[in-house]
């Protein structure tokens, strides 16, 4: 069956010039070649024509002219961080808080809000605008919250810098004290 199929596909396959036969051989089979048969009448098999279609050249996506900066042409008016401290450092002993994201209008379906720490994706993307940080370290960080559709970013709020003060491993207030000592039962 197979065979057979794959010789059908190759005689569509020749060229619109090449001449087609049919025929009935002895066992009462129609049988189509491309070169009659001696001693067997044959007739010619007028094939349409091929189908064609013309490439499509792409075209080329409209420059930007400048006159339109790409936050005005964004989705949402309004796209910001809250929850982090200006001026002082956020103190998170186990480096674990949450932010929140101011946006208007409301996330549209398919969009969803990804944070940006340090420059890089962090956590899984989310549709709910309160978004925890888990086990950042110590120091100087920045942060943005971009809207995505998948992995491409629709838009992305300004980055704030801010700075995580957690307690030192070293620190006195980590050491556990030692156990208390047994007291001494008074003799009778």
């Amino acid at each position: 069956m197979r065979p057979l199929l794959a010789c059908l596909l190759l005689a569509l396959a020749l060229p619109a010039s090449a001449q087609i036969y049919k025929y009935t051989d002895a066992n009462g089979n129609t049988v189509y070649t491309n070169q009659p048969p001696d001693g067997t009448a044959a007739e010619s098999v007028d094939l349409p024509p091929t189908n064609t279609v013309e490439m499509q050249v792409p075209k080329a996506p409209a420059e930007s002219t400048g006159a339109s900066s790409p936050q005005s042409e964004a989705p949402y008016s309004v796209l910001r961080l809250t929850g982090i401290p200006d001026d002082e450092a956020m103190r998170a002993n186990n480096g674990t808080f949450i932010v929140s994201v101011n946006i208007e209008p409301r996330l549209q379906p398919g969009h969803r809000l990804r944070l940006i720490l340090d420059g890089e994706p962090y956590g899984q993307a989310s549709n709910v605008p309160s978004l925890q940080l888990t086990n950042v370290d110590r120091g100087e960080h920045s942060l943005a919250v971009a809207v995505v559709a998948g992995e491409r970013i629709i838009q992305q709020s300004a980055t704030e810098t801010f700075t995580v003060q957690r307690i030192s491993l070293n620190s006195p207030a980590r050491q556990t004290p030692p156990p208390p000592r047994p007291t001494p039962k008074p003799a009778n």
